[in-house]
């Protein structure tokens, strides 16, 4: 079953001309849900690492399931202020303004491998940034996964030219 069959597009969301990729449809479908999980995790499972670490929020939803398929440890990479105990933070530049993501202090030991997911790279703005955070941490990012690439944006570029390794699902040509 292709993924890509299971993602709905919302034309002109949030703002006119946006062509929206919604993976609600595919977290509804419970076959396409775990044929998502069951493929990310045949790619993982002989691969060497530690944690999986997902991005605030619909990373969450297929970084703690994968890592449970890879009976891996998950780490929360969120938006400042989300985390109750001591964290590690990281602020970024977006097109307009800038952010911050955090990590807890304690998440991740030094030397650890790290696989990074979330639902979508666009800018990849946010992807770099906990890149960025987990190797201030001491722990290696060993690839950048995600469900959808928008690759007429220029994220997974953007990624590669930090020399990270990045791997998607599906593709949707265009914004």
């Amino acid at each position: 079953m292709p993924i890509k069959t299971k993602i709905r597009t919302v034309p002109h969301y949030p703002k006119p001309g946006i062509q929206f990729r919604d993976i609600t449809t595919l977290l509804k479908d419970p076959a396409g849900f775990r044929a998502t999980i069951d493929e990310l995790a045949q790619r993982y499972q002989d691969v060497k690492l530690d944690k999986v670490a997902g991005i605030e929020a619909r990373g969450f939803i297929f970084g703690a399931a994968l890592a449970y398929a890879l009976g891996k440890g998950f780490v929360p990479i969120r938006k400042k202020g989300k985390l109750p105990a001591e964290v590690i933070g990281h602020d970024y530049d977006l097109e307009y303004g800038s952010d911050r993501i955090e990590i807890h202090a304690d998440a991740l030991g030094k030397g650890e491998k790290v696989l990074l997911v979330d639902d979508l790279i666009a800018t990849g703005g946010t992807a770099a940034a906990a890149c960025t955070l987990i190797e201030k941490m001491g722990g290696k990012v060993v690839e950048c996964c995600f469900i959808i690439d928008l690759p007429d944006i220029g994220g997974r570029a953007k990624l590669e030219k930090l020399g990270q390794k990045v791997f998607a699902l599906c593709e949707f040509e265009g914004d």
